[in-house]
C-alpha cells in the first residue's frame, strides 16, 4: 500500500498530526510480510499491487512459488504522462527476469498480458473502459534471477570498480 495514501505508517505517532490537519485517511492495515500465493484454477499466482512491481527482489520472491505474476494498479494519478508507460516497462522487465507471464490490470493505465520474454502479447487501450481477453500459461522452473536475485550483478559491479580503487590508491601513494 502507498504510505500516507492508503495507510499511515507509524500511525500511533502520526495520527494526532493527521487529525490536526483534518486530512481524510483510510484505516487500512498492512498484511503479513510473507504471504502465500493466491490460487485460481489450480494456478499459483504471485501478486504485486501497484508500485510493488518495480521491486525486482520482491517480485522474484513471489515468483518462486508461482506460475504467473499478476499486478493490479490504480494509475490514475499518472494522468496522461509517461508514467503509465514506464510502469508497464517495469512490469515487462519483471516478466523477463522471472520467466513468467505477467497479467497486468490498471484503472486507466495500460492493461496488458506480458509473456515470459517480456513481450506484450495483448494490450488494452489506455483511458478506455474495456475488457482484455487473452491467454497466458503457468510457467515452471526458476530463472537465474529468480533463484539468485540481484547479488551477482552487485558483485560484478564491485569487482569492476576494484581496479579503479586500487589504481587511485596507488596514485595517491606515489
Amino acid at each position: 500500500m502507498v504510505p500516507f495514501g492508503e495507510y499511515l505508517p507509524l500511525e500511533s505517532i502520526l495520527r494526532g498530526a493527521i487529525d490536526f490537519f483534518d486530512l481524510p485517511m483510510s484505516t487500512f492495515t498492512k498484511g503479513a510480510h510473507e504471504q502465500t500465493p493466491m490460487q485460481a484454477a489450480g494456478v499459483h499466482i504471485g501478486n504485486a499491487i501497484c508500485y510493488e512491481i518495480i521491486y525486482p527482489q520482491l517480485v522474484a520472491r513471489r515468483a518462486q512459488d508461482s506460475g504467473v505474476i499478476m499486478t493490479v494498479s490504480n494509475d490514475t494519478w499518472f494522468g496522461a504522462s509517461i508514467g503509465p508507460h514506464q510502469h508497464l516497462q517495469m512490469a515487462r522487465l519483471r516478466g523477463l527476469e522471472n520467466g513468467r507471464y505477467v497479467v497486468r490490470a490498471t484503472s486507466n493505465g495500460i492493461t496488458a498480458i506480458i509473456d515470459p520474454k517480456g513481450q506484450i502479447v495483448k494490450r488494452a487501450p489506455q483511458f478506455e473502459t474495456t475488457t482484455l481477453t487473452g491467454e497466458f500459461y503457468a510457467m515452471e522452473g526458476l530463472t537465474p534471477f529468480t533463484r539468485l536475485g540481484s547479488w551477482p550483478a552487485w558483485l560484478l559491479a564491485g569487482l569492476m570498480l576494484l581496479p579503479g580503487v586500487v589504481a587511485a590508491r596507488a596514485a595517491r601513494q606515489a
